[in-house]
């Protein structure tokens, strides 16, 4: 994996990654424990909140949610504001704020649980360099409260608690798994994997202005396996992408060649 980092050390901006084989326990990782923003990537632990909520018997994904005007978050992602005011129930936005990465949905669980409550549970999962500062959006901050924040160690971490079944009980836990392998966004880890692949990989990915992030279990032939990168102060949105999709294929490559 040395040859992810010494590519990224020619590349501008700021970068991370962080890769675990869950078999066999290796791991390698570089500036993996700097807190880095994660854009959309927070949706994944958001989500693993939300399940614990259910756990706790204050939710049901069954329930139907009103979405109003005033709670339509505009942008390019998902596809909720295209409609008008609509009941959803619970699982139909956490399948939007997962697969399409629909802020609308994602800021109506946010409201739900609510941010202090979310923050609770990501202590309590351990997660203890990842915070939801803000809503989600498609834009940046632009007063002082900052950026949803993470750690490719930590963003991983979320992927082997749920591969484990050790926070979540284990149907909640491959309930959610089975819902990012449904994933439409895969411009950047996933890329350069074969397609055939990918209904064996489950990923969240994440971006804003200069921000490009994702993150991934790979459940493949070769073993199981997580990868996440995370990258800022880009040049622009495709040069991140670029260099988070050929990062990832080195990756794949290195397991293809060394791993039986």
């Amino acid at each position: 994996m040395k040859e992810l980092k010494r590519y990224l050390d020619s590349r501008k901006g700021n970068f991370s990654f962080y890769f675990e084989d869950l078999k066999d326990g290796y791991v390698y990782g570089f500036n993996d424990l700097v807190k880095m923003p994660c854009a959309g990537c927070i949706k994944l632990p958001v989500a693993m909140a939300l399940f614990k909520e259910i756990e706790n018997n204050k939710f049901s994904l069954d329930t139907n949610i009103r979405i109003g005007k005033d709670d339509i978050e505009e942008g390019a992602s998902g596809i909720i504001h295209e409609f008008k005011e609509k009941d959803y129930t619970l699982l139909e936005l956490l399948i939007a704020m997962l697969i399409q990465s629909d802020n609308t949905a994602a800021n109506k669980i946010i409201d739900l649980i609510t941010k202090e409550r979310i923050n609770e549970i990501f202590l309590d999962m351990g997660l203890n360099d990842t915070k939801l500062v803000r809503k989600t959006s498609d834009r940046l901050s632009t007063d002082d409260e900052g950026e949803n924040y993470s750690t490719s160690f930590e963003l991983s971490k979320c992927y082997k608690i749920l591969y484990e079944g050790s926070y979540l009980n284990k149907e909640h836990s491959e309930r959610l798994l089975k819902i990012l392998r449904r994933q439409q966004r895969r411009n950047k880890i996933p890329f350069y994997i074969p397609k055939k692949e990918w209904c064996s990989i489950a990923n969240k990915a994440g971006r804003l202005d200069g921000i490009e992030a994702d993150s991934a279990l790979l459940t493949v032939s070769k073993g199981d396996f997580i990868f996440t990168a995370m990258s800022c102060n880009l040049p622009n949105n495709v040069y991140g992408i670029t260099t988070i999709a050929r990062i990832s294929k080195m990756m794949w490559d290195i397991v293809n060649m060394n791993w039986k």
